[in-house]
């Protein structure tokens, strides 16, 4: 027997604005009689599946520690050069870091706009972990540790024992609601396909296709469409007396009814002033920033995108591959804020990244290198708090040392999933009565806030 979500689950999705998670974002919404949305905050998660070798997007810069990093990476070492020169950023008198050269619109972002930060070393824990701890397996750990799909399901759902039916964007959209009536469009958005990220208690994302037509195919204005249109409707009304067929159901009338009104909402809309690339993730973002647009028309005060960018499982040809990747990320990302600060809005929306695992300090025998744990990542707002660039423990370039779970350079993360996450939710509005609820392990962490919004 399949439970009520997993046959949602295993339903077609129907034009640009499927069914969520498999028929999962379905709600009526009265588009044109609400009111301009006051008061708009909007969080859009990247997601680099694959696990993106961070070790090489955040090179330490001042003398000693670059040393350190050419002397461990070998061939997969940057070459400090004119081009990583350029993306160089001051934490202190001391303390230098350069983002990778094909990060140049993020080194532009944190250097001239102060609205790039990184978050040092974050990964899946259950509490604060030492190498001691975790070689005598004296401290709780992830489930499946460098396991792509289990690492996926973790950063998503922020639960580190196993599956999860929810994730903590799905969770975080049932704790805020309120905010969004008396719009019933879905809270969250997902433009890269099914995720478990935006699945709530109550929560059902909403999936759109970008640069796909909304709604339902194979309708037109002639009369036999409308005939058919009407028959298809009278079949979504009849009682069967079978409550996985009647969920079924009122989810795909729920979800005709949220494309007629996105679809409403954007007919006619301006044009995006800000061109954005033709890549994959490039065109996810333009389609984010397409809704964002339409904020007021659809009542919506909170809204969480999840996108996505593919090709970080480098075991090998890493050098090449992350040139192109770590462009194609800088130039969409460069592109989704500049529409947001044209807008006057680059302080309501917070974009930022997660991927499964960094992946080892130490290459491979292939030009490569293998999984590993804990990572850094980027956040990008106009709202964050000036004159920091740098968030969290940036771990020690050693192989074998405190910061590494074996002698291959993985990691042990020093703040938690929970930690971003939580941050995340704070500025987002989430009342910290609520927390514990979305963040199931923030509890055993002492900072509950990482302190990178103003």
């Amino acid at each position: 027997m399949l439970s009520r979500r997993q046959l949602l689950r295993a339903l077609p999705g129907f034009g640009a604005l499927g069914s969520a998670g498999c028929f999962a974002r379905l709600g009526l919404v009265n588009a044109y009689a609400a009111p301009v949305a006051t008061g708009y905050k909007a969080l859009v998660c990247v997601f680099l599946f694959g696990g993106n070798d961070s070790n090489n997007a955040v090179i330490p810069y001042d003398a000693a520690r670059f040393d350190e990093y050419t002397g461990l990476r070998k061939n997969l070492a940057l070459p400090m050069n004119d081009a990583l020169t350029a993306n160089v950023f001051q934490v202190s008198s001391t303390e230098q870091y350069a983002l990778h050269p094909s990060l140049a619109e993020l080194a532009a972002l944190m250097n001239q706009e102060k609205s790039l930060a990184i978050l040092a070393n974050v990964g899946s824990l259950v509490q604060p972990t030492t190498r001691a701890q975790y070689i005598a397996r004296s401290a709780p750990t992830p489930n499946n540790l460098f396991s792509h799909l289990d690492q996926q399901t973790e950063w998503q759902t922020s639960n580190v024992a196993g599956q999860a039916s929810t994730g903590w964007a799905g969770r975080l959209a049932d704790a805020v609601e309120l905010m969004n009536q008396p719009s019933t469009f879905p809270t969250v958005v997902s433009v890269a396909g099914n995720a478990v990220f935006g699945v709530g208690a109550s929560t059902l994302p909403a999936t759109v296709i970008p640069n796909r037509a909304l709604g339902l195919r194979g309708f037109g204005n002639d009369t036999a469409s409308e005939a058919r249109y009407g028959a298809l409707q009278a079949l979504l009304q009849l009682d069967s007396g079978a409550t996985l067929v009647q969920d079924a159901q009122q989810m795909m009338e729920s979800g005709i009814a949220n494309a007629d009104a996105l679809g409403k909402a954007t007919t006619g809309a301006p044009a995006l002033t800000v061109t954005f690339p033709t890549s994959n993730l490039g065109q996810q973002l333009a389609e984010v920033a397409r809704i964002i647009q339409v904020r007021g028309s659809l009542a919506m005060n909170r809204q969480v995108f999840f996108a996505s960018q593919g090709g970080y499982d480098t075991h090998t040809a890493q050098l090449s591959t992350q040139d192109t990747l770590f462009k194609d990320l800088s130039l969409a990302i460069k592109a989704f804020y500049d529409q947001l600060k044209d807008w006057g809005i680059a302080d309501r929306v917070a974009l930022f990244t997660e991927s499964d695992f960094t992946r080892t300090l130490l290459p491979n025998s292939n030009g490569g290198t293998d999984h590993a744990w804990g990572g850094h990542h980027f956040i990008v707002s106009g709202a964050l708090k000036s004159g920091q660039a740098i968030y969290g423990t940036f771990p020690a370039i050693a192989v074998g040392g405190n910061d590494d779970a074996g002698t291959e350079g993985r990691w042990i993360p020093t703040t938690s999933i929970d930690q971003y996450g939580a941050t995340l939710a704070t500025w987002f509005g989430v009342d910290s009565s609520k927390l514990a609820s979305i963040f199931p392990n923030l509890a055993n962490f002492p900072q509950k806030s990482l302190g990178f919004f103003g």
